[in-house]
Protein backbone atom coordinates (compact mmCIF):
# COMPACT_ATOMS: atom_id res chain seq x y z
CA UNK A 1 0.00 0.00 0.00
CA UNK A 2 1.32 3.15 -1.22
CA UNK A 3 1.25 6.18 1.28
CA UNK A 4 1.13 9.56 0.05
CA UNK A 5 3.83 11.87 1.28
CA UNK A 6 3.46 14.19 4.46
CA UNK A 7 2.41 17.67 3.83
CA UNK A 8 4.98 19.43 6.00
CA UNK A 9 5.93 23.27 6.90
CA UNK A 10 9.48 24.21 6.93
CA UNK A 11 9.84 27.77 8.66
CA UNK A 12 12.76 29.87 8.19
CA UNK A 13 14.04 33.07 9.06
CA UNK A 14 15.36 35.82 6.57
CA UNK A 15 16.47 38.91 6.48
CA UNK A 16 14.71 41.35 3.54
CA UNK A 17 15.93 44.47 1.87
CA UNK A 18 14.85 47.78 2.70
CA UNK A 19 13.08 47.70 -0.74
CA UNK A 20 11.14 44.33 -0.05
CA UNK A 21 10.64 45.26 3.28
CA UNK A 22 8.93 47.98 1.82
CA UNK A 23 6.98 45.82 -1.14
CA UNK A 24 5.84 43.43 2.05
CA UNK A 25 4.54 45.77 3.83
CA UNK A 26 2.33 46.91 1.54
CA UNK A 27 1.52 43.34 0.63
CA UNK A 28 0.04 42.61 4.04
CA UNK A 29 -1.62 46.08 3.64
CA UNK A 30 -3.26 45.13 0.81
CA UNK A 31 -4.00 41.58 2.00
CA UNK A 32 -5.56 43.11 5.16
CA UNK A 33 -7.86 45.33 2.92
CA UNK A 34 -9.04 42.80 0.66
CA UNK A 35 -10.12 40.73 3.13
CA UNK A 36 -11.98 43.46 5.38
CA UNK A 37 -13.51 44.93 1.75
CA UNK A 38 -14.96 41.12 0.98
CA UNK A 39 -15.94 40.20 4.53
CA UNK A 40 -18.02 43.60 4.33
CA UNK A 41 -19.51 42.68 1.32
CA UNK A 42 -20.52 39.08 2.50
CA UNK A 43 -21.75 40.53 5.63
CA UNK A 44 -24.49 42.86 4.03
CA UNK A 45 -25.30 40.46 0.96
CA UNK A 46 -26.14 37.92 4.62
CA UNK A 47 -28.24 40.55 6.27
CA UNK A 48 -30.22 40.41 3.06
CA UNK A 49 -30.39 36.20 3.13
CA UNK A 50 -27.85 36.47 0.28
CA UNK A 51 -24.88 34.14 -0.10
CA UNK A 52 -21.44 35.49 -1.79
CA UNK A 53 -19.50 32.45 -2.34
CA UNK A 54 -15.70 33.01 -3.70
CA UNK A 55 -16.22 33.47 -7.42
CA UNK A 56 -17.91 36.52 -6.71
CA UNK A 57 -15.69 38.53 -4.29
CA UNK A 58 -13.51 37.19 -6.63
CA UNK A 59 -15.08 39.86 -9.33
CA UNK A 60 -15.36 42.31 -7.09
CA UNK A 61 -11.66 42.40 -6.88
CA UNK A 62 -10.90 42.94 -10.41
CA UNK A 63 -13.75 45.46 -9.81
CA UNK A 64 -12.15 47.41 -7.34
CA UNK A 65 -8.73 47.71 -8.58
CA UNK A 66 -10.38 49.76 -11.64
CA UNK A 67 -11.81 52.21 -9.62
CA UNK A 68 -9.51 55.40 -8.21
CA UNK A 69 -9.40 55.08 -4.95
CA UNK A 70 -8.28 51.28 -4.46
CA UNK A 71 -6.08 51.47 -7.72
CA UNK A 72 -2.82 50.85 -5.29
CA UNK A 73 -3.93 46.79 -5.32
CA UNK A 74 -2.79 46.13 -8.78
CA UNK A 75 1.27 47.56 -7.39
CA UNK A 76 0.94 44.16 -5.64
CA UNK A 77 0.99 40.78 -6.13
CA UNK A 78 -2.11 39.43 -7.39
CA UNK A 79 -1.57 36.00 -5.51
CA UNK A 80 -1.75 36.99 -2.11
CA UNK A 81 -5.08 38.66 -2.71
CA UNK A 82 -6.87 35.89 -4.16
CA UNK A 83 -5.82 33.92 -1.42
CA UNK A 84 -7.01 35.90 1.19
CA UNK A 85 -10.51 35.75 -0.36
CA UNK A 86 -9.79 31.57 -0.16
CA UNK A 87 -9.17 31.85 3.03
CA UNK A 88 -12.10 33.97 3.84
CA UNK A 89 -14.59 31.20 1.96
CA UNK A 90 -13.25 28.77 4.28
CA UNK A 91 -14.16 30.54 7.22
CA UNK A 92 -17.55 31.07 6.15
CA UNK A 93 -17.12 26.74 5.37
CA UNK A 94 -16.37 26.54 8.93
CA UNK A 95 -18.97 29.04 10.27
CA UNK A 96 -22.02 26.92 8.02
CA UNK A 97 -20.83 24.20 9.48
CA UNK A 98 -20.85 25.62 13.23
CA UNK A 99 -17.47 24.64 13.54
CA UNK A 100 -16.18 28.18 14.27
CA UNK A 101 -17.59 31.67 15.06
CA UNK A 102 -18.28 34.32 12.34
CA UNK A 103 -15.29 35.51 10.67
CA UNK A 104 -13.81 38.71 12.14
CA UNK A 105 -12.34 41.95 10.50
CA UNK A 106 -8.38 42.05 10.19
CA UNK A 107 -6.99 44.61 12.39
CA UNK A 108 -4.13 46.80 11.35
CA UNK A 109 -2.50 46.63 14.80
CA UNK A 110 -3.51 43.45 16.22
CA UNK A 111 -4.01 41.08 13.17
CA UNK A 112 -1.08 38.73 12.05
CA UNK A 113 1.15 40.24 8.98
CA UNK A 114 1.10 37.77 6.69
CA UNK A 115 0.68 36.93 3.05
CA UNK A 116 0.64 33.87 1.21
CA UNK A 117 2.11 32.94 -2.28
CA UNK A 118 1.21 30.17 -4.52
CA UNK A 119 3.37 28.48 -7.50
CA UNK A 120 2.33 31.24 -9.49
CA UNK A 121 3.86 33.93 -7.14
CA UNK A 122 7.03 32.83 -6.81
CA UNK A 123 10.40 31.17 -8.19
CA UNK A 124 12.51 28.49 -6.18
CA UNK A 125 15.52 27.51 -7.96
CA UNK A 126 18.64 26.65 -6.95
CA UNK A 127 18.10 26.88 -3.22
CA UNK A 128 16.62 30.61 -3.85
CA UNK A 129 13.26 32.02 -3.32
CA UNK A 130 11.95 34.99 -5.23
CA UNK A 131 8.68 36.25 -4.89
CA UNK A 132 6.51 38.21 -7.21
CA UNK A 133 7.18 41.84 -7.86
CA UNK A 134 10.34 41.44 -6.88
CA UNK A 135 14.21 41.40 -8.73
CA UNK A 136 16.16 39.65 -5.91
CA UNK A 137 15.94 36.41 -3.83
CA UNK A 138 15.42 36.76 -0.23
CA UNK A 139 18.27 36.28 2.11
CA UNK A 140 16.72 33.31 3.79
CA UNK A 141 18.52 31.55 7.06
CA UNK A 142 18.81 27.77 5.86
CA UNK A 143 18.55 26.58 9.62
CA UNK A 144 17.68 22.83 8.49
CA UNK A 145 17.63 21.47 5.07
CA UNK A 146 14.67 21.43 2.96
CA UNK A 147 13.78 17.43 1.68
CA UNK A 148 15.68 16.35 -1.25
CA UNK A 149 14.15 18.08 -4.75
CA UNK A 150 11.46 19.75 -2.53
CA UNK A 151 8.81 21.56 -4.74
CA UNK A 152 6.83 23.73 -2.17
CA UNK A 153 3.26 24.42 -2.94
CA UNK A 154 3.10 27.54 -1.16
CA UNK A 155 5.16 29.95 0.62
CA UNK A 156 3.92 32.16 3.18
CA UNK A 157 5.94 35.38 4.44
CA UNK A 158 5.22 36.78 7.71
CA UNK A 159 6.32 39.27 10.14
CA UNK A 160 5.37 38.80 14.14
CA UNK A 161 5.41 41.63 16.81
CA UNK A 162 9.00 41.63 17.46
CA UNK A 163 9.90 42.65 14.11
CA UNK A 164 11.04 39.32 12.77
CA UNK A 165 10.61 38.03 9.40
CA UNK A 166 9.68 34.23 8.31
CA UNK A 167 8.86 32.50 5.11
CA UNK A 168 7.59 28.97 5.53
CA UNK A 169 7.29 26.58 2.83
CA UNK A 170 5.10 23.87 2.52
CA UNK A 171 6.66 20.42 0.71
CA UNK A 172 6.01 17.19 0.64
CA UNK A 173 8.30 15.40 3.35
CA UNK A 174 9.08 11.69 2.36
CA UNK A 175 11.10 11.09 5.84
CA UNK A 176 7.51 11.29 7.90
CA UNK A 177 5.87 7.86 7.54
CA UNK A 178 4.62 5.44 10.19
CA UNK A 179 7.11 3.99 13.00
CA UNK A 180 7.05 0.45 13.47
CA UNK A 181 3.94 -1.14 16.03
CA UNK A 182 4.69 -1.89 19.31
CA UNK A 183 2.59 -2.96 22.24
CA UNK A 184 3.50 0.62 25.00
CA UNK A 185 0.91 2.53 26.64
CA UNK A 186 1.54 5.23 28.72
CA UNK A 187 -1.18 7.51 30.08
CA UNK A 188 0.06 11.55 30.62
CA UNK A 189 -1.45 13.76 33.24
CA UNK A 190 -0.86 17.12 32.61
CA UNK A 191 -0.22 19.58 35.46
CA UNK A 192 1.35 22.30 37.11
CA UNK A 193 3.82 21.30 39.73
CA UNK A 194 5.11 18.98 36.95
CA UNK A 195 3.95 19.37 33.28
CA UNK A 196 3.93 16.00 32.82
CA UNK A 197 3.39 13.10 34.93
CA UNK A 198 3.64 9.58 33.00
CA UNK A 199 1.80 6.10 34.35
CA UNK A 200 5.31 4.82 34.28
CA UNK A 201 6.20 7.13 37.55
CA UNK A 202 8.07 9.44 35.48
CA UNK A 203 7.77 13.33 36.09
CA UNK A 204 9.02 16.25 33.91
CA UNK A 205 9.63 19.59 35.69
CA UNK A 206 7.94 22.69 34.74
CA UNK A 207 10.13 24.80 33.37
CA UNK A 208 7.83 27.93 34.04
CA UNK A 209 9.11 29.55 30.71
CA UNK A 210 7.24 32.57 31.66
CA UNK A 211 8.42 32.85 35.21
CA UNK A 212 12.07 33.25 33.66
CA UNK A 213 11.26 36.61 32.38
CA UNK A 214 8.60 37.71 34.52
CA UNK A 215 10.68 40.66 35.42
CA UNK A 216 11.94 42.02 32.82
CA UNK A 217 9.01 41.34 31.36
CA UNK A 218 6.80 43.83 33.83
CA UNK A 219 10.13 46.29 33.68
CA UNK A 220 9.52 46.37 29.48
CA UNK A 221 5.54 46.56 30.38
CA UNK A 222 5.70 49.59 32.87
CA UNK A 223 8.24 51.38 30.37
CA UNK A 224 5.79 51.13 27.58
CA UNK A 225 2.85 52.43 29.84
CA UNK A 226 4.65 55.66 30.42
CA UNK A 227 4.85 56.24 26.64
CA UNK A 228 1.86 58.79 24.98
CA UNK A 229 -0.31 57.09 23.16
CA UNK A 230 -0.33 56.65 19.49
CA UNK A 231 2.14 55.89 16.69
CA UNK A 232 5.57 57.58 17.77
CA UNK A 233 8.85 56.14 17.58
CA UNK A 234 9.45 55.74 21.31
CA UNK A 235 6.40 53.85 22.11
CA UNK A 236 6.87 51.75 18.92
CA UNK A 237 10.39 51.02 20.47
CA UNK A 238 8.71 50.47 23.74
CA UNK A 239 6.32 47.75 22.12
CA UNK A 240 9.13 46.14 20.05
CA UNK A 241 11.38 45.34 23.15
CA UNK A 242 7.88 43.93 24.99
CA UNK A 243 7.29 41.50 22.24
CA UNK A 244 11.00 40.51 21.76
CA UNK A 245 10.59 39.53 25.38
CA UNK A 246 6.81 37.64 24.73
CA UNK A 247 8.70 35.80 21.19
CA UNK A 248 11.82 34.65 23.40
CA UNK A 249 9.01 32.68 25.80
CA UNK A 250 6.98 32.09 23.06
CA UNK A 251 10.26 30.13 21.32
CA UNK A 252 11.40 28.29 24.68
CA UNK A 253 8.20 26.93 25.32
CA UNK A 254 7.27 25.70 21.65
CA UNK A 255 10.95 24.00 21.60
CA UNK A 256 10.33 22.73 24.78
CA UNK A 257 7.37 20.98 24.08
CA UNK A 258 8.08 20.03 20.14
CA UNK A 259 10.52 17.38 22.25
CA UNK A 260 8.62 16.11 24.53
CA UNK A 261 6.16 15.13 21.86
CA UNK A 262 8.29 14.21 19.62
CA UNK A 263 9.68 11.79 22.25
CA UNK A 264 6.40 10.21 23.60
CA UNK A 265 5.10 9.71 20.16
CA UNK A 266 8.16 7.81 19.16
CA UNK A 267 8.43 5.37 22.77
CA UNK A 268 4.62 4.42 22.46
CA UNK A 269 1.67 3.17 20.17
CA UNK A 270 -1.17 4.82 22.72
CA UNK A 271 -1.08 7.53 24.74
CA UNK A 272 -3.95 8.67 26.41
CA UNK A 273 -4.24 12.18 27.99
CA UNK A 274 -7.24 13.75 29.71
CA UNK A 275 -9.53 16.48 27.84
CA UNK A 276 -8.93 19.98 29.79
CA UNK A 277 -11.23 22.45 29.29
CA UNK A 278 -8.20 24.73 29.14
CA UNK A 279 -10.58 28.27 28.64
CA UNK A 280 -12.55 27.69 31.75
CA UNK A 281 -9.69 27.07 33.77
CA UNK A 282 -7.66 29.96 32.60
CA UNK A 283 -10.94 32.02 34.60
CA UNK A 284 -9.48 31.16 38.03
CA UNK A 285 -7.78 34.23 38.45
CA UNK A 286 -4.58 32.99 40.70
CA UNK A 287 -4.11 29.82 38.42
CA UNK A 288 -4.30 31.44 34.94
CA UNK A 289 -0.90 32.97 34.46
CA UNK A 290 0.47 29.23 35.16
CA UNK A 291 -1.85 27.13 33.21
CA UNK A 292 -1.30 30.03 29.80
CA UNK A 293 2.79 29.45 30.78
CA UNK A 294 2.30 25.39 31.02
CA UNK A 295 0.48 25.75 27.39
CA UNK A 296 -1.38 22.32 27.31
CA UNK A 297 -3.58 23.01 24.49
CA UNK A 298 -0.50 23.61 21.82
CA UNK A 299 0.91 20.32 23.94
CA UNK A 300 -2.06 18.15 22.95
CA UNK A 301 -2.12 20.06 19.39
CA UNK A 302 1.48 19.39 18.35
CA UNK A 303 0.65 15.09 20.04
CA UNK A 304 -1.92 14.81 18.01
CA UNK A 305 -0.47 15.67 14.34
CA UNK A 306 2.37 14.03 14.70
CA UNK A 307 0.88 10.81 16.38
CA UNK A 308 -1.17 10.72 12.61
CA UNK A 309 2.11 11.36 10.92
CA UNK A 310 3.76 8.82 12.64
CA UNK A 311 0.85 6.09 12.69
CA UNK A 312 0.56 6.28 16.54
CA UNK A 313 -3.19 6.66 18.46
CA UNK A 314 -3.69 9.50 21.38
CA UNK A 315 -6.87 9.02 23.05
CA UNK A 316 -8.81 11.51 24.92
CA UNK A 317 -10.48 10.61 28.46
CA UNK A 318 -13.32 12.79 29.14
CA UNK A 319 -12.78 15.64 31.20
CA UNK A 320 -15.23 14.45 33.95
CA UNK A 321 -13.27 11.50 34.65
CA UNK A 322 -12.20 11.12 38.16
CA UNK A 323 -8.82 10.12 37.41
CA UNK A 324 -6.70 11.56 41.01
CA UNK A 325 -9.89 10.46 43.17
CA UNK A 326 -9.90 6.93 41.44
CA UNK A 327 -7.97 4.30 43.41
CA UNK A 328 -5.85 2.55 40.53
CA UNK A 329 -5.09 -0.16 42.48
CA UNK A 330 -8.79 -1.49 43.32
CA UNK A 331 -10.75 1.04 42.02
CA UNK A 332 -12.40 2.81 44.72
CA UNK A 333 -13.67 6.65 44.53
CA UNK A 334 -12.39 8.51 47.00
CA UNK A 335 -14.11 11.73 48.86
CA UNK A 336 -13.10 15.48 48.18
CA UNK A 337 -9.13 16.17 47.58
CA UNK A 338 -8.07 19.56 47.36
CA UNK A 339 -6.02 20.71 45.20
CA UNK A 340 -3.02 21.01 47.71
CA UNK A 341 -3.49 17.40 48.80
CA UNK A 342 -0.70 15.91 46.58
CA UNK A 343 -0.56 12.24 48.15
CA UNK A 344 -3.62 10.40 49.53
CA UNK A 345 -4.15 6.42 50.88
CA UNK A 346 -7.04 4.51 49.72
CA UNK A 347 -9.74 3.15 52.51
CA UNK A 348 -10.50 0.34 50.43
CA UNK A 349 -7.24 -1.26 50.10
CA UNK A 350 -4.99 1.17 52.18
CA UNK A 351 -2.54 1.84 49.21
CA UNK A 352 -0.89 5.20 49.22
CA UNK A 353 -0.65 7.04 46.14
CA UNK A 354 1.07 9.79 44.49
CA UNK A 355 -1.73 12.24 43.14
CA UNK A 356 -0.73 12.30 39.92
CA UNK A 357 1.04 9.41 39.10
CA UNK A 358 -2.28 7.48 40.36
CA UNK A 359 -3.93 10.16 37.91
CA UNK A 360 -1.89 8.68 34.87
CA UNK A 361 -2.38 5.28 35.79
CA UNK A 362 -6.11 5.58 35.62
CA UNK A 363 -5.72 7.42 32.30
CA UNK A 364 -3.67 5.03 30.60
CA UNK A 365 -6.26 2.12 31.88
CA UNK A 366 -8.87 4.01 30.34
CA UNK A 367 -7.17 4.34 27.34
CA UNK A 368 -6.58 0.77 27.18
CA UNK A 369 -10.55 0.38 27.26
CA UNK A 370 -11.57 2.73 24.87
CA UNK A 371 -8.25 1.21 22.25
CA UNK A 372 -9.44 -2.40 23.03
CA UNK A 373 -13.12 -2.77 22.98
CA UNK A 374 -14.23 1.00 22.54
CA UNK A 375 -15.48 1.48 25.80
CA UNK A 376 -16.47 5.18 27.06
CA UNK A 377 -15.11 6.30 29.58
CA UNK A 378 -17.66 7.85 32.35
CA UNK A 379 -17.10 8.98 35.88
CA UNK A 380 -17.28 6.03 38.42
CA UNK A 381 -20.29 5.16 40.59
CA UNK A 382 -19.36 4.00 44.36
CA UNK A 383 -21.40 1.32 44.59
CA UNK A 384 -23.61 -0.91 42.05
CA UNK A 385 -26.87 1.26 41.58
CA UNK A 386 -25.85 3.98 43.78
CA UNK A 387 -25.59 7.82 42.25
CA UNK A 388 -22.98 8.87 39.83
CA UNK A 389 -19.75 10.44 41.01
CA UNK A 390 -19.65 14.38 41.81
CA UNK A 391 -18.76 15.96 38.61
CA UNK A 392 -15.49 18.50 39.21
CA UNK A 393 -16.27 21.65 39.87
CA UNK A 394 -13.71 23.30 38.20
CA UNK A 395 -11.30 21.04 35.88
CA UNK A 396 -8.13 22.58 38.23
CA UNK A 397 -8.68 20.74 41.28
CA UNK A 398 -7.70 17.59 39.42
CA UNK A 399 -4.33 19.46 38.32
Amino acid sequence: MTVSPVKRAFKYRFYPTAEQAAELLRTFGCVRKVYNLALAARTEAWTRQERVNYNQTSAMLTEWKKTEELAYLSEVASVPLQQCLRHLQTAFTHFFAKRAGYPRFKSRKKSRLSAEYTTSGFRFRGGKLTLAKMAEPLDIVWSRSLPQDAKPSTVTVSQDAAGRWFVSLLCDDPSVRPLSAMDVTVGVDMGLEHLLTLSTGEKVTNPRHERRDRVALARAQRNLARKAPGDGANRVKARRKVARIHARIADRRRDHLHKLTTRLVRENQTIAIEDLSVRTMVKNRSLARSISDAAWSEFRHMLEYKAAWYGREVIVVDRFFPSSKLCSACGRLAGSLPLHVRTWTCEGCGTTHDRDVNAAKNLKAAGLAVSVCGAGVRPQRRIPGGQPTTKQKTSWREL
